[in-house]
């Protein structure tokens, strides 16, 4: 890092005005910056909505592209970034940089650091220093913690911002209509974006969200490396390190004849002796399982069993049939039933759908009742972990708070400095009047406003309404007279004491002054 060619002029600044240089660094490289942006943003943005119009979710589209946002962000960056330092680059090696440089830190951002509302700022850390680990968490909270309040507003502003700019281009189509047809043209186009909006209308809303990120999102990158530029010029003193190398630069170019002399004379003399001391040079067994069948039983004559129930006795066939007959028609014994049912005529309708089981609904009605009965502790506890989460961003802001203050000590009561607007005729007698009257201060006033025209006067200068000592002190040096310029220093210095330090000078150093100046500016005795 070469600080002596830095483009722009370090100094302390505030955190807004460190934002609004940053905003300075992108105007000033806009070329740069936006061609690039626009080859590599542009052809992506028509891929995603052609492949996003091939599956039917267009609004995918818009939303990966702006879930890529920290990868289009490298481009500004790395653009800004070289150009502080004097080297622009062009937009071929923008575009090469873009797939070598800054992927390891992007993991972070594109997931659980991608809603982080100091982004901007986080990111020139990341991917300019390449510090990782323990080093990375010290320099950001080194570096971010006084200005984290600045990064976050800059977020939420830079994100109205974008709003603004996509809802007035989807305003803008609207000033070509007619006033008389604005109403319906207004309800026909937000029942067509709300009910079923067709693909070129999701494809114009991608569009107008990508028109309004290219325009903001460079500002937003460079706002926060303006940020990351102040508070390294704080904490490393930047600005002083490039004074020091300037002076050295300085020194450096008066004493190099005399160095280079001396290193030729101090390098010819070991090369002669070197020349003058150097020569010239030269299977398985099968199991089976045996499976007995019964065999069928063989049919006998045998006599019947019913003269054996019954007896000899005669049976009378008729009664025994009508008997059995009798006892197949019960109803407990009939084996056969008729049943009619109605079926539809047309069966190739499909049926009613049948009702469904909504008991997975009851997890819901646990987790509603448990969230009734929990949800304030739940609440508390989660108000807790973030304040300590956030502990180290506002804890400083609470330390002393509890402490007893200090009575303030009382002020001193000075008496105000009542002069004449014209000067007197005798500035040395009525200064030693108020000097005996017990008026010090007034009598040095007095002095050092005479002396203050008197150098004015030889000086041949106009001094402004309310000029301060600095400014008088660097007008007497016009003085050709080097005594005078002396003594109006004096004058100054004794001035300034009295004033600010509350220290009178002696009675004997008042009475050498007064004299002195009496007789080098030849004021009437």
């Amino acid at each position: 890092m070469r600080l002596e060619q830095m483009t722009v002029h370090l100094r302390s600044r505030s955190a807004w005005e460190a934002v609004e240089l940053g905003s300075a660094l992108v105007r000033r490289h806009a070329a740069a910056i936006w061609k690039p942006w626009l080859l590599v943003t542009l052809p992506l943005f028509v891929a995603l909505n052609a492949a996003a119009w091939a599956i039917d979710s267009i609004w995918l589209a818009g939303l990966l592209m702006w879930w890529l946002k920290p990868v289009f962000d490298r481009i500004p960056l790395f653009v800004i970034s070289r150009a502080t330092f004097g080297a622009t680059p062009d937009v071929s090696d923008t575009l090469a940089a873009q797939m070598r440089w800054g992927w390891k830190p992007l993991l972070h951002y594109l997931t659980w650091r991608r809603f982080s509302p100091a982004r901007s700022l986080y990111l020139p850390i990341d991917l300019l220093e390449g510090v990782q680990g323990a080093r990375l968490r010290e320099r950001r909270r080194v570096l971010g913690s006084a200005v984290y309040g600045n990064a976050a507003l800059l977020t939420l502003v830079c994100i109205n911002f974008e709003i603004a700019l996509a809802l007035a281009s989807v305003a803008l189509v609207f000033l070509f209509v007619p006033m008389e047809y604005l109403p319906e043209t207004m309800r026909a186009a937000w029942s067509l974006a709300i009910d079923q909006p067709p693909w070129w209308v999701q494809v114009g809303s991608n569009l107008a969200g990508w028109v309004a990120t290219s325009v903001i999102e460079p500002f937003f990158v460079g706002a926060g490396f303006g940020l990351y530029l102040n508070r390294r010029t704080q904490i490393e003193a930047w600005d002083v390190e490039i004074a020091f190398r300037k002076l050295r630069a300085r020194l450096t170019a008066a004493a190099t004849p005399f160095v280079l002399a001396l290193f030729l004379v101090g390098a010819g003399l070991p090369m002669l002796r070197a020349q003058e001391a150097t020569p010239a040079p030269d299977s398985a067994k099968a199991f089976t399982c045996p499976i007995t069948v019964p065999e069928e039983p063989k049919k006998t004559d045998e006599p019947p069993t019913l003269p054996i129930v019954f007896g000899e006795q005669r049976v009378d066939e008729n009664r025994f049939s009508k008997a059995v007959d009798q006892a197949y028609r019960d109803p407990l014994l009939d084996s056969k039933r008729k049943q009619v049912t109605w079926e539809k005529r047309d069966k190739t309708k499909p049926k009613p759908p049948q009702q469904r089981d909504m008991s997975w609904l009851s997890g819901f009605g646990a987790m509603f009742a448990f969230l009734a009965e929990w949800g304030l502790w739940i609440l508390v506890g989660g108000l807790v972990m973030i304040l300590l989460l956030t502990l180290r961003h506002w804890l400083p802001w609470m330390r002393g708070s509890l402490r007893r203050r200090k009575p303030l000590p009382v002020e001193v009561e000075t008496e105000a400095l009542q002069l004449p607007e014209i000067l007197p005729d005798n500035v040395p007698a009525e200064a030693r009047r108020l000097w005996a009257q017990g008026k010090p201060r007034h009598a040095l006033a007095l002095l050092y406003r005479a002396s203050v025209e008197t150098m004015a006067q030889r000086a041949e200068v106009a001094l402004p309404p309310g000029a301060t000592e600095s400014e008088c002190l660097r007008a007497s040096r016009r003085m050709p007279d080097s005594e005078d310029r002396s003594l109006f220093a004096r004058m100054v210095r004794v001035w300034q004491y009295a004033a600010y330090a509350q220290q009178l000078p002696a009675q004997e150093e008042f009475d050498d002054l007064l004299s002195t100046l009496q007789r080098r500016y030849r004021w009437a005795t």
